[in-house]
């Protein structure tokens, strides 16, 4: 287990090695809400369920359900998956945090 600032840092160096930029969205991701699609970001920026909740003013129960249904419809197995998926995609960037 990897405490959150470890876990962004060691991403940032992986994302500066991926390919340049996606141009265009992946089709995937037109499958999300805009609020899954923050959530996401949110997630692949290190911040843990609680924060989450904190930021956009729901409960923790509400911010589960806009983890799983990403995770779902992405056919991603579970959080560290989403967070590469996020950089692989260029949803985040390691500017973005």
């Amino acid at each position: 287990m990897l405490s959150p600032a470890v876990t962004r840092q060691l991403l940032d160096q992986v994302a500066r090695r991926l390919p340049a930029a996606v141009t265009q969205t992946p089709e995937a991701l037109t499958q999300l809400t805009e609020r899954e699609r923050e959530v996401l970001r949110m997630l692949a920026a290190g911040l843990t369920n609680a924060e989450i909740a904190h930021a956009l003013v729901v409960s923790e129960a509400t911010v589960k359900s806009h983890v799983s249904n990403p995770l779902g419809k992405l056919g991603l197995r579970d959080r560290v998956q989403a967070v590469i998926y996020a950089y692989e995609t260029r949803l985040i960037a390691p500017a973005d945090h």
